[in-house]
């Protein structure tokens, strides 16, 4: 067995009990083999993490700018090879893969720039002879924990602006995707990161994860996963009275109206609904259509749908991956056995299909005669499956869009200024898609959503600042 990539704690590259990483388009290939953290390894990463701060808050700008270029010269540079290792451990296509790597190269640019562009404000005081001095000030240690199904994207959008304000970082990625953590922190490691100011500790989250959030030196946590884990978070963190960040998922509403572009329309839809194998949290999975356009577009998308080639995630002419693993392929069965229990019509795809190798395969599955009170039109399933609700005129199709608990992304095809200007305002999500699809967002704007979907501040852009700094207000009379 090849050596196993080590836990980075301290500045000092740990081993441990190996775990094998598996490729969802062929398991009987093991992509590596990783070191899995123990608790006394987190809680020694912590520990490093504290020791580090005070140096690293205070450190130059310059310093930190130096640091974060050179980790986005690397990334870019070396973009093929990243991806494909990305796309051979989470089953996204190999140009999905590469974009996903390419924008995480975009991310530590901009951060990079950010780290020169910290500001503050000198205001005078209400008291003759009394100046005031408002800036912002690094949090302490970020505990930060990602899932699996954007490996080196979302650890870029969390880590970044950590460094960039000069917090420093214990890292843990989701146990099914080790390979793309450790090979950005291993990027960061020699781009010159000072030791104990980013510790990685791959492991379990009832281990490794349990004693971040447990631990009373870590001063601010951020976490995306899936709702139920987040609220969990949120009440441990509560007691400590922990700053948190938390992206916890959606069930997004794409709208097509009657007067919408059909081709757009369609592309949207196969593109938000299906394409990285349906595993986005801004993933399109209602789609809600106005009745003069339903069975025309729903044959339109089927059409669409039946030319897409499912297959190995590496091989050239695939244009939907494997599921990430065999727990989440079951889990998307059952949706897709419960969407058929509650009378919603399989019009096409759902199918398990076997290939050359030995992969999770799943054909995209798209249900009609919906309501939105199906266990498909409520759960975020986190596969390729979207349910199409029929709906009469716009101001159904906006109740229903609204209607769920979740509010990160909502998406309309429409050529009325009049209706897109109305859903901008009045869709209950964070981001809003005017023909386009709900899944694909820049680097350089903020992230998040509403109800709940996310809890606390926006992720990304200048909005990062947020979350990763807390504002301190100094008086000085001479």
């Amino acid at each position: 067995m090849n050596d196993p990539k080590p836990n980075l704690v301290g500045g000092v590259w740990l081993t441990g009990e190996a775990v094998a990483n598996r490729n969802p388009s062929d398991l009987s290939q093991v992509v590596g083999h990783y070191a899995r953290a123990t608790r006394a390894d987190a809680e020694a990463a912590i520990a490093a993490a504290k020791a580090a701060f005070p140096a690293w808050s205070r450190s130059a700008p310059l310093t930190r700018h130096a640091i974060l270029r050179k980790a986005s010269d690397e990334i870019l540079a070396r973009r093929d090879q990243l991806g494909r290792l990305l796309s051979m451990e989470e089953g996204k296509t190999l140009p999905e893969a590469i974009a996903e790597v390419t924008r995480a190269a975009q991310i530590f640019d901009f951060f990079a720039g950010e780290c020169l562009r910290s500001g503050g404000e000198l205001l005078p005081s209400v008291r003759p002879g009394v100046g005031v001095e408002i800036t912002r000030e690094a949090v302490g240690v970020v505990g930060i924990i990602t899932p699996w199904n954007f490996p080196i994207a979302i650890p870029a959008w969390k880590i970044a602006p950590a460094l960039c304000y000069g917090n420093t970082v214990v890292f843990k990625p989701a146990d099914l995707v080790p390979g793309s953590a450790w090979a950005l922190v291993d990027i960061l490691h020699r781009a010159g990161v000072p030791d104990g100011v980013l510790n990685l500790v791959m492991g379990r989250g009832s281990v490794v994860g349990q004693a971040i959030v447990e631990s009373t030196d870590v001063s601010a946590l951020t976490f995306t996963g899936s709702r139920g884990t987040g609220e969990a978070l949120a009440m441990a963190s509560a007691r400590l009275m922990r700053k948190v960040q938390f992206e916890m998922g959606g069930k997004n509403p794409f709208v097509v109206l009657d007067d919408a572009d059909f081709e757009v329309a369609v592309d949207c839809v196969v593109n938000g609904s299906f394409f990285s194998t349906g595993q986005r949290c801004t993933a399109s999975s209602r789609i809600i259509v106005t009745e003069g356009v339903h069975d025309a577009f729903v044959a339109a998308v089927k059409a669409r749908m039946q030319a897409l080639t499912t297959g190995p995630a590496l091989d050239p002419g695939t244009d939907i991956g494997p599921v990430v693993d065999e727990s989440q392929l079951v889990q998307d069965l059952d949706y897709i056995a419960r969407g058929k229990g509650e009378g919603a019509r399989l019009v096409t795809g759902g199918d398990r299909v076997a290939r050359a190798t030995e992969g999770l395969f799943l054909t995209p599955a798209l249900f009609t005669e919906c309501t939105n009170a199906m266990t498909i039109a409520r759960a975020e399933i986190f596969g390729p499956v979207a349910a199409v609700i029929r709906v009469r005129d716009y101001d159904e199709a906006l109740a229903v869009a609204n209607d769920t608990p979740f509010g990160l992304s909502a998406g309309i095809a429409t050529t009325s200024l009049k209706h897109a200007s109305d859903f901008k305002r009045n869709a209950q999500a964070g981001m809003v898609m005017v023909n386009l699809p709900t899944a694909g967002v820049d680097f350089h704007v903020p992230f998040g959503g509403t109800k709940g979907s996310s809890h606390g501040s926006r992720e990304q852009g200048r909005y990062a600042v947020e979350f990763f700094t807390t504002v301190k207000t100094a008086y000085q009379k001479p």
